[in-house]
């Protein structure tokens, strides 16, 4: 059996179906649609089945499947007829399949088989996720099957996936039947079960019992070698073996005998750093599957940082080491550290006076250099780390997973992202929200202009502007600092201090210029100061400055406390920054202090210090921010009511069929779209002639206005390309030919005519499809406000009300939605309910390349959809899908 590829595939192979997957045990599978040379893997599977298990699938005894049932099931047309196959290692462990009831149907009978000796570890659960998007995709809405009543397992395959299952007992068999569009329940459901399947997987990574280094050198001042050292110093409490497969049988390194294989280790092992040259990378990958190994830290060079060739073995190691079950980190790592005193393991390149203290920071890099000088910088601070990692160039662990399992660890209470590059911002987003609800979440991401792509990083081009990324991360709710520094300063502060209960703060100090300078920095960055600035002489005694910090905690309309001291002769007495420890542990309030004369260490002293004022108050109004962000309520998922997403997946397939590379919908499928998901656009009709413009305007009745609608001329400025308030056929006919004769050649086809909408704000609802973030939402003032100024908030689906909310009170022309000088409010619940309507048309179809509703007028009564333009184009594989699926490198 072999899950490897055939030299051709069958005619409609789909491989965007293919997927790495994580099960509940932190394994690692590989999924894939059935292949017509999977005969001998089916023949093999059913042999190791037991009867029982035989008897549960096919209601009979059937001992061996005849030629014909096996031809049957791995010739299939990946349309009518489905069939997904899960391989760990070289074994098939699961099958799944469909087949609609009706050809082209809404309806199809699924089923599945699980290896016995794989039962309990999710794999028919993730079947069913992935054969579920997939007939999603393909118009089916409901799931059929037929289950024996003692097969319970089955039936708590479709329970516990959160669909809405109902039974109905029939002549000994139950019919089991549920809706496969996704709901609340279900995607609670698979989003826990990836963060349980990636948590375990990472912390088998990061708790091995059994490490072994492999290209431990004899020589000193090699990497293999610093590794080991590094492990053996830093007193790893499980065994650390050196393998080497050119030393001496005998050979010790570090008192260790040094091993010729991996293989040749009695017991196994678990984790395994790699610090062989690149060309011998693959083989060790090999020998580390066969001695059990679950986790891979790839320090070796020369991959996709080094050219076409590396790239291509960065892409053979990935493959390989999925194959094998294994997670990797690197390649180019320079390690993972954790702190914990039952692990205490280094397996980085940090020697141990560069090795911070065990403390409650989660750390996670991508730069290898930088990283190992952040620990330094850390370890001078006297900032302690839980756990680090540090991805190189990211070809598999990535922040994600680190984020899944910081999730759990009760030894992590703030998390700290030096990010380079980002491969899949809408799982970060995700993820990190959900992580952001209980630690802070800091990110530094590095690069200026579009995303700076260091050598070695392989990430999906995007469309969006820089801004964009910051966005996505407020919505999140993570911290954005813009440096190391700035990431320490804001660690500083939220592992050792309770969070901020409000923006009010107390400034205290015994130098009127410093208080003033932190009064000021505090009032800048949206802090209230409430108290103070209280400045004592500097010749004061101790008791004067316990006193006025005690005033300034004691104060209830303070919620914070910036307190700043220097030396009027000398250094600082420790008794003044004893004393302000002592007075800030007996309150619940944050103190952020600078000690002029005691720099930097904050051990001991109960708070954080900083080298100058704005620094601590930098780091304290960015803990406030996310403060309030957690205190606030982040609302419910929108799903507005009468969406039909099978009436917009035929348009939107139909025009994709006549158009495969992409096409601009016409007016009226426009308007089918949109009508599918609850949008009412008003109509438009275009005419040719003053008589035809007369005769619609009579069609249309009231007041109408006549628009210009060429894209090349419409948004030009000072030529009266829109005429309102047309009231009189005679009027309408003038307008016409005035129009067209300023239009030219463009007229015959470029002029229509409208009722005209009730006076209001005009605004402006799109989304496009970004290849990096997946769909992305905007709105704005339309006009000027956007075209110029840049005024457009960006949201990424799928979007809370909450976030709508913000999303529109969040542009700087949002005052005129609100009665600006005297106008109306606009009716916001009709501009929030488009606007989510929008979102989930965008986020249920990835083939909606561009979707543009402008102008919409928001007036006081509701909203009005005056135009409209949508664009399709073949649908980019999402990185974050509806099926649980590890990125291929990306």
């Amino acid at each position: 059996m072999s899950a490897s590829e055939p030299e051709t595939l069958p005619p409609g192979y789909p491989r965007e179906w293919e997927a790495d997957v994580v099960l509940s045990d932190g394994m690692v599978a590989h999924v894939r649609p059935i292949r017509p040379d999977d005969v001998e893997a089916i023949h093999g599977f059913h042999a190791a089945q037991s009867a029982e298990s035989i008897y549960l699938r096919f209601f009979a005894p059937i001992k061996r499947l005849s030629d014909k049932d096996v031809h049957r099931f791995t010739h299939v047309d990946y349309d009518d007829r489905v069939a997904l196959v899960m391989f760990v290692r070289d074994d098939l462990v699961g099958i799944g399949r469909y087949d609609r009831t009706t050809s082209g149907g809404p309806v199809a009978e699924v089923a599945f088989n699980v290896s016995d000796h794989h039962q309990g570890r999710g794999v028919g659960s993730v079947l069913l996720e992935h054969l579920a998007d997939i007939a999603r995709e393909s118009g089916i809405t409901r799931f059929v099957a037929d289950v024996l009543p003692q097969n319970r397992r089955m039936i708590g395959v479709f329970r516990d996936a959160g669909f809405e299952v109902t039974h109905e007992f029939d002549d000994g068999v139950i019919a089991v039947s549920f809706d496969i569009e996704p709901t609340d329940a279900s995607r609670a459901v698979r989003m826990s079960r990836e963060h349980r399947s990636e948590s375990r997987s990472m912390r088998a990574v990061l708790h091995p019992s059994t490490v072994a280094v492999i290209g431990v050198s004899r020589r000193q001042g090699t990497i293999g070698r610093a590794f080991f050292e590094d492990i053996v110093a830093g007193g790893f409490t499980g065994a650390a073996h050196p393998v080497n497969s050119r030393a001496e049988p005998g050979t010790l390194v570090c008192g260790r005998p040094t091993y010729a294989s991996v293989r040749d280790i009695e017991g196994g092992v678990d984790l395994a750093v790699v610090a062989v040259p690149a060309e011998d990378v693959l083989g060790a990958v090999q020998e580390c599957a066969d001695a059990g190994v679950k986790g891979l830290v790839v320090a070796s060079e020369g991959f996709a940082e080094a050219g076409t060739e590396g790239r291509a073995l960065q892409h053979q190691l990935l493959v390989t080491a999925r194959h094998l079950g294994m997670r990797v980190l690197g390649p180019t790592s320079f390690g993972l550290i954790n702190n914990d005193p039952e692990t205490r393991l280094n397996a980085s390149i940090a020697s141990a006076e560069h090795l911070p203290p065990f403390g409650t920071l989660g750390l996670f890099t991508q730069s290898g250099g930088l990283g190992i000088a952040m620990l330094a910088s850390a370890r001078r601070r006297g900032l302690g780390l839980s756990t680090f990692a540090s991805a190189g160039n990211r070809v598999d662990i990535s922040g994600n997973d680190l984020m899944q399992y910081w999730m759990d660890d009760d030894a992590t209470t703030a998390v700290g992202l030096y990010l380079e590059s980002m491969g899949n911002p809408r799982k970060f987003s995700r993820i990190a929200r959900k992580l952001a609800m209980t630690k802070p979440v800091i990110v530094v991401k590095s690069g200026a202009g579009k995303f700076a792509i260091p050598q070695g990083h392989r990430v999906r081009d995007t469309r969006e502007r820089p801004e964009t990324f910051g966005q996505m991360l407020r919505q999140s709710g993570v911290i954005r600092v813009d440096n190391a520094r700035q990431l320490f300063d804001v660690a500083l502060l939220v592992t050792t201090q309770p969070l901020p209960r409000g923006p009010r703060v107390a400034v205290v100090s015994n130098n009127d210029a410093l208080g003033s300078l932190a009064a000021d920095a505090a009032s800048a960055r949206g802090l209230e100061v409430t108290h103070g600035p209280v400045t004592v002489s500097a010749e004061a005694q101790l008791e004067e400055f316990r006193s006025v910090v005690e005033a300034a905690l004691a104060d209830d309309d303070v919620d914070s406390l910036i307190a700043c001291f220097i030396p009027p002769v000398a250094d600082i007495d420790p008794q003044v920054v004893e004393a302000v420890g002592q007075a800030v542990a007996g309150h619940e309030k944050p103190c952020v202090a600078t000690f002029l004369g005691m720099r930097g260490d904050t051990e001991g002293t109960g708070v954080p210090t900083y080298p100058m004022p704005e620094e601590g108050v930098r780091a304290l109004a960015a803990a406030t921010r996310y403060a309030q962000w957690l205190g606030r309520d982040h609302g419910e998922r929108v799903r507005p009511e009468g969406l039909d997403r099978g009436a917009a997946t035929e348009i939107l397939q139909g025009a994709l069929a006549r158009a495969p590379r992409g096409v601009d919908l016409d007016a009226d499928e426009v308007t089918a779209v949109l009508a599918a998901y609850g949008i009412a656009v008003w109509p438009r009709v275009p005419v040719h002639s003053d008589t035809e413009a007369v005769e619609a305007y009579k069609r249309l009745g009231g007041t109408v206005v006549l628009k210009a609608t060429s894209p090349v001329i419409q948004h030009q400025p000072g030529q009266g390309w829109v005429r309102t308030g047309l009231r009189h056929p005679k009027a309408v006919g003038a307008a016409y030919r005035d129009m067209a004769g300023l239009l030219g050649p463009l007229g015959v086809e470029g002029i229509a005519l409208q009722r005209m909408a009730p006076s209001g704000v005009p605004v402006e609802v799109n989304s496009v499809e970004d290849p990096l973030f997946g769909p992305v939402v905007g709105f704005g003032v339309a006009g000027l406000p956007i075209d110029l100024l840049g005024d457009e908030a960006h949201r990424f689906p799928p979007l809370t009300d909450v976030d709508i909310t913000e999303m529109v009170g969040s542009i700087k022309a949002a005052p005129m939605l609100d009665g600006y000088r005297g106008a109306m409010p606009v009716d916001q619940a009709a501009l929030h309910d488009l606007i989510a309507r929008v979102s989930v048309l965008a986020d249920d179809h990835p083939e909606l390349a561009h979707v543009r509703l402008n102008p919409v007028l928001a007036h006081q009564d509701g909203i009005e959809v005056l135009g409209a333009s949508i664009r399709v184009a073949p649908a980019p594989t999402r990185a974050d899908a509806e099926r649980r699926s590890l990125l291929s490198g990306v």
